[in-house]
């Protein structure tokens, strides 16, 4: 393999990794910031203790995260000398107000939160974790916006062989950069609460603590089918978006090779590249891809064999990294939605398959953020910048092979030590289930009159 390839895979490894911590940590802290809200607002020692149980894997969690995004930066410089000259001048602004507002607020109040249980009032401890929690989701806003612009590039002009920031504006108002923000945010949110739903189920199978859980369970079903069907809508304007600046993506979604009006929408294709073909073909939903695409049931559509073969991007993975994300998208509507209706019924004792179900399908959402990252990346190539900055010109141009081999396979090995780490303690603490429930809990008027 050359140092493009091995740069790629590098940073597929790398990226694709952290992303596992970060839509738990979007997700999580919303939710451990509405657990503690309501011990403020009720005094009820439930929910106390349900903030610091969940608060405590939030922390396993977030601390993953913070490690696995550390060698990412580094990248930049080391693997992708090109790029990050040519998009210098763009990155620099929303990756200094993600570094020096967002991840500045919420690493300030995380320390505060962790250390100021029995210094702060209730009050200002929960109004910690919720600024925790409006920080992590502003950091995923710049970074996004600053993806977002990789994929739709706006408010520059190309000079010296680099891209030049001439209206931050139009990066900030970006629809397309804002989209994949709130698509992406929303997922985390669905992984969020088919973790604690799945956590929960477990510990109702086992008749653990059944106020706790079932109370948990309760929340999560609630946020979770808010989140998604957030998701599935959100995704439905983001696709048109996609339709309207990236056209070649949206053929390779479809698998779509020659132009056509109409185009129905086939949930069982075999893309074949070689022969710029479709080996098994289902029927289709007639019109539906011109409909989300344009609005308009009758829109022409470009295929693949109108863009020169150099432009296209990768069908396979896309096509079908498309359809994983959108069926497991509706799989977990049905799915909250139904532990919504048997929380609310109080019948999940009698139904242990669907607790199961729910136990099992924790891993589902990680699953779907990472089939939605390889659509928006690989669907983007040729490019690193859409039309912009050719992946293959983006490389470090001075970078031996055996120096990435070497930093690939320590990488590998370094996250694979974390991703055990991480799991042991999110298995075991999860497993464990919450800390007894105290004798006597400070009211919260009396806690009120502590200093702050």
């Amino acid at each position: 393999m050359d140092v493009l390839s091995l740069s790629r895979l590098q940073f597929a490894m790398t990226a694709g990794f952290h992303f596992i911590f970060v839509p738990l940590t979007l997700g999580l802290s919303l939710l451990v910031a509405f657990m503690e809200s309501r011990y403020v607002f009720t005094g009820n020692p439930l929910y106390l203790r349900m903030t610091r149980f969940w608060g405590r894997l939030f922390l396993i969690n977030f601390a993953l995260g913070l490690v696995t995004g550390l060698t990412l930066e580094f990248q930049f410089g080391m693997n992708w000398a090109a790029y990050s000259r040519f998009v210098g001048d763009i990155f620099g602004s929303p990756l200094a107000i993600e570094a020096t507002a967002a991840f500045f607020l919420e690493s300030v109040f995380i320390g505060l939160w962790i250390f100021g249980r029995n210094r702060l009032s209730p009050r200002m401890h929960a109004f910690a974790i919720w600024m925790v929690a409006l920080g992590t989701n502003l950091s995923a806003l710049w970074i996004l916006l600053a993806n977002g612009w990789m994929q739709h590039p706006v408010g520059f002009v190309l000079r010296n062989s680099r891209a030049e920031m001439v209206d931050f504006m139009a990066l900030f108002t970006s629809g397309y950069g804002w989209l994949k923000f709130l698509h992406t945010v929303t997922a985390g949110y669905v992984t969020a609460a088919f973790f604690v739903l799945g956590v929960s189920a477990w510990h109702i199978l086992k008749g653990k603590e059944l106020p706790f859980f079932k109370a948990s369970f309760r929340i999560a079903a609630v946020f979770g089918l808010l989140s998604s069907l957030a998701v599935f809508g959100i995704g439905d304007f983001h696709g048109a978006e996609v339709g309207r600046v990236q056209p070649a993506k949206l053929a390779a979604m479809e698998a779509l090779w020659d132009t056509q009006s109409s185009v129905p929408l086939y949930l069982l294709l075999v893309p074949d590249e070689k022969n710029e073909r479709n080996s098994v073909e289902a029927v289709g939903i007639p019109g539906l891809v011109s409909l989300l695409a344009y609005r308009d049931i009758r829109a022409e559509i470009k295929g693949l064999k109108d863009f020169p073969k150099e432009d296209r991007p990768p069908v396979l993975e896309t096509f079908l990294g498309f359809r994983l994300m959108v069926g497991l998208g509706s799989l977990f509507i049905l799915l909250a939605a139904g532990a919504l209706y048997l929380s609310f019924r109080n019948r999940l004792e009698s139904y242990p398959r669907f607790l199961w179900l729910m136990l099992l399908c924790i891993p589902l959402p990680y699953l779907a953020g990472q089939a939605g990252w390889i659509v928006a990346e690989m669907g983007r190539q040729p490019w690193i910048v859409y039309g912009l900055l050719r992946t293959k010109d983006a490389v470090s141009p001075n970078i031996a092979t055996g120096q990435v081999m070497f930093s690939l396979i320590g990488l590998g090995l370094l996250y694979t030590l974390l991703g055990l780490v991480g799991l042991y303690l999110m298995i075991f603490h999860a497993g464990k289930g919450p800390d007894p429930e105290p004798s006597a809990t400070l009211p919260i008027a009396a806690a009120e009159k502590q200093e702050v």
